[in-house]
């Protein structure tokens, strides 16, 4: 067993969460017991993932998504009562990172990501590996725009949408951010980019890609986001020979 603040803090070290100015805290937000030897992870700390805690006996919870967001109401009431009331009443703490866990170079979701897409590393448009959230490589050779959707599809297990601009063969560049980053598809275009992957898509970004000439894919938000976690878990599970389980919870989102 391993003294809970002590984790957080090789987490915190590691990610140097310090750096990153978010929309939410990173780090510890619910406080549970001092000792930890099981660690569930998932993508969100949503009710059914805490209730999974529950029945494995976790000491401690890790996610990518957490709570207390920036203009989200403050009072704790409704599902945010119950969700805190679960972590509370049966002493397991929340530890969640969200822009640390994209952005780390080895541990981080683009890294991940790119990782199981077998894409090349090239470098981040906006800054160094460890800081920068819009990764740039070269995907398997051979593929178009189609055949990138099928690579990505299979790799997932989630068909993406795929926005196709006019014109275009052989994708050799490729740039990816999970989750929500629909809106870096300009940025990513202006990197030399063919391609762009993100989990969401907004209305607008259509028309982006069409007009910008860059192929656009919407893997999903959930989707492109459960691997930083796990490899946080793995690291921790490593570091501090603690038990991990992660949780898959399905969201088509």
């Amino acid at each position: 067993m391993v003294n809970r603040d002590d984790l957080v803090a090789a987490c915190g070290r590691e990610l140097s969460a310090e750096r990153f100015k978010d929309y939410t805290l990173n780090g510890l937000q619910v406080e549970g017991g001092e000792g930890v030897r099981r660690v569930l992870s998932g993508v969100t700390a949503c009710q059914a993932l805490l209730d999974e805690a529950v029945a494995w006996e976790a000491d401690l919870v890790l996610v990518h998504h957490g709570f207390f967001w920036k203009n989200e109401p403050v009072a704790i009431t409704g599902m945010k009562r119950r969700r805190i009331l679960t972590l509370l009443a049966h002493d397991i703490s929340l530890l969640a990172y969200h822009l640390p866990l994209d952005a780390h170079a080895t541990l981080g979701n683009n890294a991940e990501l790119g990782r199981l897409l077998d894409f090349r590393f090239q470098g981040c448009a906006d800054g160094e590996p460890g800081e920068g959230l819009l990764w740039l490589g070269s995907p398997p050779a051979g593929l178009d725009a189609r055949g990138l959707t099928v690579h990505v599809g299979e790799r997932l297990g989630r068909e993406p949408l795929l926005v196709e601009a006019p014109g275009k063969g052989e994708i050799r560049r490729v740039a990816w951010c999970t989750g929500g980053a629909q809106d870096m598809i300009t940025a990513a275009r202006e990197a030399g980019a063919d391609a762009f992957i993100s989990g969401e898509i907004s209305e607008r970004t259509t028309h982006l890609a069409r007009e910008l000439g860059i192929h656009y894919l919407a893997a999903g938000h959930h989707a492109t986001e459960r691997y930083g976690v796990q490899a946080l878990g793995a690291w921790l599970a490593d570091e501090f020979d603690v038990e991990h389980r992660f949780v898959d919870i399905d969201n088509p989102a």
